[in-house]
């Protein structure tokens, strides 16, 4: 379900890479020597929605990811531009093999199966896998729900946690998280597996669902670039580090998840 959606976003704007060729647009370089597919833009890939990291309020696409690869525009002394495409195409590299984008960031765990597809950036956020219910439920965790319904995104290290742990449970596999939430909210599965900071920020808004539990799996998001592209990855771990330094990585996570971060580039990511 490849979605391709022409969004404005301020001071990102949206464009579809079918556009940008329609546009005649021709790649450019930016400082540091980084090339990229647009002349004057970072192009990013991302699939929405993934509240609070990327969402579209409005005609704007906002989010924590988005303020942080803003971060990156800024040192490469260009603009951000968002494509919102199924995230399958992300997972599996197509997205930036194909010069769609010249990063992605969706909220995206670094995994070893997709490191053979891509670059990762150093890691930008601490996540874990997370249960959702309706407020009441008798579900506790994943365990004595054979014959219950398990709603997951589709190719998520969610989904995968789930099909392994939740034991003769029949697996919903939804096309994006905003589904699977809507899913649980309204009784048509009896929970929902996704990274918790957006398990939580759902149930923060709509108090007949709750997060229940969660599972410590150990899991970092990071941004991905096209394999070899050292000079890209480079400026993003540059910027990653300094807004740890900084307080601007601080900043932005307070302005997203309302409390101070526990956990900023840089630090451990064993435990």
């Amino acid at each position: 379900m490849a979605r391709f959606k022409a969004l404005a976003l301020i001071p990102a704007l949206a464009l579809t890479a079918g556009a940008l060729s329609a546009c005649g647009e021709e790649g450019g370089t930016a400082a540091g020597g980084v090339q990229l597919v647009a002349s004057g833009k970072v192009t990013t890939c991302t699939h929405l929605p993934y509240q609070p990291f990327q969402v579209k309020q409005g005609d704007k696409i906002v989010g924590f990811d988005v303020d942080l690869v803003d971060l990156v525009g800024k040192k490469l002394g260009v603009e951000q531009s968002i494509v919102d495409i199924a995230f399958e195409n992300i997972e599996s590299g197509e997205s930036m093999n194909s010069g769609q984008c010249d990063l992605a960031a969706a909220g995206m765990t670094i995994t070893d199966k997709r490191k053979e597809k891509f670059d990762f950036s150093d890691p930008y956020f601490e996540a874990t896998q997370a249960l959702l219910v309706k407020t009441g439920s008798p579900i506790k965790d994943l365990s004595n729900v054979a014959g219950k319904k398990i709603g997951v995104q589709s190719a998520t290290t969610g989904a995968d946690y789930a099909k392994e742990k939740a034991a003769g449970a029949e697996i919903v596999t939804f096309d994006d998280l905003a589904l699977l939430e809507q899913a649980v909210k309204n009784g048509t599965i009896d929970a929902g597996v996704n990274d918790n900071g957006v398990l939580y920020d759902f149930a923060k808004t709509n108090p007949d669902t709750t997060v229940v539990t969660e599972f410590k799996t150990n899991e970092f998001y990071g941004i991905g670039v096209k394999k070899g592209n050292s000079a890209l990855l480079g400026q993003i771990n540059e910027v990653l580090k300094a807004s740890a330094a900084d307080g601007s990585y601080a900043q932005i996570y307070q302005k997203w998840f309302g409390k101070a971060p526990t956990w900023q580039p840089g630090s451990p990511t064993a435990g």
